[in-house]
């Protein structure tokens, strides 16, 4: 079954697809259907998850998943927020947020840097399905003094693990997709799914 992901962004679209391994799934970019990025309006990550998946089934023709996560930081009363991508501004990179991050953050004690990294996932049949299936899910950390790790994308490498007392970016991909927001969000959904509506039977 083909399933559109409604994300031009290539570190999420490598985690869906660790994921749905194993599945009978097709994972589409939605840039591989010249489908351009929707104008992400919505003041919730909610909003902003239905508008990418109704954008990205409405031109494609076929069920559509789309993410929006973002980065909470309690400092900074929920900032960034669901403008974690865009933090230092419009075109800026994982490093320019990461540094933008530290430096709102300077003096800041440890015991004040708690943090969440927060998920939607958004299943959509068709542009008009009445019943979009919306999972979301938290991973609970706090952020560090400086970045460490080389692995993930985003705010990884300034974010610890509470759990685990490791960066998000010093984890394997088997492990952080296992316990990351995403990870749990995507469970939810494969769950709800079910292999009635999805035709997703694990291989063994």
């Amino acid at each position: 079954m083909d399933i559109v992901l409604a994300s031009a962004n290539a570190g999420k679209l490598r985690e869906f697809q660790q994921m749905l391994e194993g599945f009978n799934l097709a994972v589409i970019p939605q840039s591989e259907l010249a489908i351009e990025s929707a104008a992400e309006t919505g003041l919730t990550f909610v909003e902003n998850a239905l508008i990418k998946a109704r954008h990205a089934t409405s031109i494609a023709k076929r069920p559509a998943i789309a993410d929006d996560s973002g980065l909470e930081v309690d400092y900074l009363q929920g900032a960034p927020g669901i403008y974690s991508s865009r933090f230092a501004g419009d075109h800026a990179t994982d490093k320019d947020n990461n540094h933008h991050l530290l430096q709102r953050l300077e003096g800041v004690a440890m015991a004040e840097r708690t943090a969440r990294y927060h998920t939607v996932i958004v299943y959509m049949r068709h542009a008009l399905d009445p019943t979009p299936l919306i999972c979301q899910a938290q991973w609970e950390g706090r952020i560090a003094l400086q970045p460490l790790g080389d692995g993930g994308f985003g705010y990884d490498p300034l974010f610890i693990v509470d759990a685990d007392d490791r960066r998000a970016s010093e984890l394997s991909a088997t492990v952080k997709n296992r316990i990351s927001h995403r990870g749990q969000a995507m469970k939810q959904l494969l769950d709800a799914l079910g292999n009635t509506h999805l035709g997703a039977i694990q291989s063994s």
